[in-house]
């Protein structure tokens, strides 16, 4: 046994660990208790195999199937999928994480990410965070994106690009905006960092971020990435906004 290990059962003694949303002592750090565990709504298929809004009907899983947003407009990365929907008791988990340092909980969520994204991390030839402005990391102290890209990239051996994208304005938060002002918020927010275009050029990117929402933050890094040179850009987020299938 290696003195690190050691030193964690000690800590754990002292400090035993806790659920992240209910402080209920669990097994290890970062993880649920059973009862938190069932309230977080996990998705999976049926899908829509585009952005990966969830179906209300069986569909075929063999066959791509779109919804009515997507048949309108296909957005700019080819899939899009979640862990889970984005909603009162995954908030508390992601804002946590996200806004309250809670950065022990990343080591599992990544890990949930590495699920759900199995069959994207699959076809990934690298891995890159969504980025913050300098300043919202500085004053953050670290980019959940990246900390949950980090994991998945651990877990999948797929190589990780931490500063792929650079985010070049500093954009209003988009909380309370519908998605055409989300679409103009981001507009000319984010570009490749020219010292990993070689990194870039022809390679099917894994995108990763904590919440889509309307889809524009991600759309709007694909279409960056696109221009760039990628082949290809999956998205694989941790939560995300379910919205009625129009």
């Amino acid at each position: 046994m290696n003195l690190r290990r050691i030193a964690n059962r000690a800590l754990d003694v002292l400090l035993p660990p806790q659920c992240p949303l209910c402080n209920g002592v669990v097994d290890a750090h970062g993880v649920l208790c059973g009862g938190c565990w069932q309230q977080i709504d996990f998705l999976g298929d049926p899908r829509c195999s585009a952005c990966g809004l969830p179906f209300e009907f069986d569909i075929d899983p063999t066959e791509a199937v779109l919804c009515g947003a997507c048949v309108r407009e296909h957005p700019p990365f080819t899939r899009a999928r979640a862990v889970m929907v984005y909603g009162n008791v995954s908030r508390k988990l992601v804002l946590a994480f996200k806004h309250g340092d809670r950065t022990d909980t990343a080591p599992a969520l990544g890990r949930w990410l590495a699920r759900a994204g199995r069959a994207l991390i699959e076809d990934a030839d690298v891995i890159a965070p969504v980025p913050l402005h300098w300043t919202r990391l500085f004053a953050r102290r670290y980019n959940q994106a990246a900390l949950l890209a980090g994991v998945v990239g651990e877990v999948s051996a797929v190589a990780v690009v931490q500063d792929m994208l650079v985010r070049r304005k500093r954009t209003p938060p988009q909380g309370r905006m519908g998605w055409a002002k989300r679409r103009r918020n981001v507009a000319g927010a984010f570009k490749v960092n020219p010292a990993r275009r070689d990194a870039l050029l022809g390679k099917r990117v894994l995108l990763i971020d904590d919440v889509l929402t309307t889809g524009a933050t991600v759309a709007g890094c694909a279409k960056v990435l696109l221009r760039g040179g990628a082949a290809a850009v999956d998205v694989l987020t941790l939560a995300r906004v379910v919205r009625a299938a129009v």
